[in-house]
């Protein structure tokens, strides 16, 4: 079990939750504390609906890390805005992912991953720090070593982000 305290819930910025439960995520929020609660669980593929992308668009490549995991086909719909981020996001997910033997693929504005395993790789973050963040959560659940070159990315919005998720190893 893992508890994030304080989690912002604004209503613009939880969609990765509504999506992770959907997949089956163990996932629950109290609104009262803002504690974000999550316990290990098999997670299943879904359409992420382009409706719901303005409230998840950030949180794309890490969902599709989600979605290399699940069991079935994840589509994220309508998300060509990640083409004009910090990076290609679209380009970027599915080649560092792809690196790590997710079967990934962009059809139009769409994000396809199927899930299945992962496996170690040298990796870039491209200097995107959510790219860098999305390929370190892969690396824990890959079989493998994994190297994310361009790491200091993550200094753009996290710099403790590797600490802490250094110390969520059990």
């Amino acid at each position: 079990e893992v508890v994030v305290e304080n989690v912002y819930s604004g209503p613009v910025r939880t969609g990765f939750v509504d999506v992770l439960a959907r997949m089956g995520a163990d996932i629950t929020h109290d609104a009262a504390t803002g504690d974000l609660t999550v316990r290990a669980s098999s997670l299943t593929g879904t359409v992420v609906e382009a409706a719901e992308v303005p409230g998840l668009v950030d949180e794309v490549p890490v969902l599709a890390v989600a979605a290399a995991c699940a069991e079935g086909e994840t589509r994220f719909c309508g998300v060509g805005e990640l083409r004009v981020k910090e990076t290609d996001r679209l380009a970027t997910t599915s080649s560092e992912l792809g690196a790590m033997g997710a079967r990934v693929r962009v059809e139009g504005d769409d994000l396809i991953v199927v899930g299945g395993p992962l496996r170690g790789a040298e990796v870039d973050s491209h200097g995107d720090h959510r790219i860098a963040m999305a390929c370190a959560v892969a690396a824990l659940v890959a079989e493998g070593p994994t190297v994310v070159s361009g790491w200091d990315a993550v200094d753009t919005s996290y710099p403790a982000f590797g600490r802490d998720l250094e110390g969520l190893r059990a």
